[in-house]
């Protein structure tokens, strides 16, 4: 799909920092001439905020803090993949720290970024993913995966080996 072709596209910024919403904004507008689309912003000031207006709008795009209050920006990305209907479109999350990019992963997002985030960079993955068809959740299902049946090998039944009895050896009496 080219990327040309997409309508208006919703954006949901998820932020306890006015500013932080205004610099994640400013980040994702530069997608816009490229487009060749208007962009929609929402914003939350929480994950909980968030999530509530993500189930209820569906946008296509969420970038969030991974500091959120109330509901932090894996807990909105997994109860997002997670939901009855899953959520499928794009989640970023701007990681405060590089050793939670498992988390990011484990939450099911589909791009991290740690903080400073270079605008020009979340810019050009944000329009790479926006411009992927859609598909199912990129989370691992709920189930846990199927197994095989545990069986122990076959072997033949154990034997005693035949054996002669025993007998004590035959010695010569001593005579006195």
């Amino acid at each position: 799909m080219e990327a040309s072709s997409i309508a208006r596209v919703d954006v949901l910024l998820v932020s306890p920092d006015e500013r932080s919403r205004q610099l994640m904004a400013l980040s994702v507008r530069s997608i816009e001439r490229r487009l060749g689309q208007e962009l929609h912003f929402r914003a939350a000031r929480n994950g909980e905020l968030g999530t509530t207006a993500a189930l209820r709008d569906r946008p296509d795009v969420i970038v969030a803090d991974e500091i959120a209050s109330r509901a932090g920006a894996f807990g909105l990305a997994r109860t997002l993949r997670d939901a009855a209907e899953p959520y499928t479109g794009v989640i970023v999350i701007l990681l405060d720290r590089k050793h939670d990019a498992w988390l990011a992963k484990w939450s099911g997002a589909d791009a991290w970024f740690v903080k400073p985030v270079d605008p020009f960079e979340l810019a050009d993955r944000l329009l790479d993913l926006v411009a992927e068809p859609k598909t199912e959740p990129k989370t691992e299902p709920k189930t846990e995966p199927k197994t095989e049946p545990k069986t122990e090998p076959k072997t033949e039944p154990k034997t005693e080996p035949k054996t002669e009895p025993k007998t004590e050896p035959k010695t010569e009496k001593e005579s006195a």
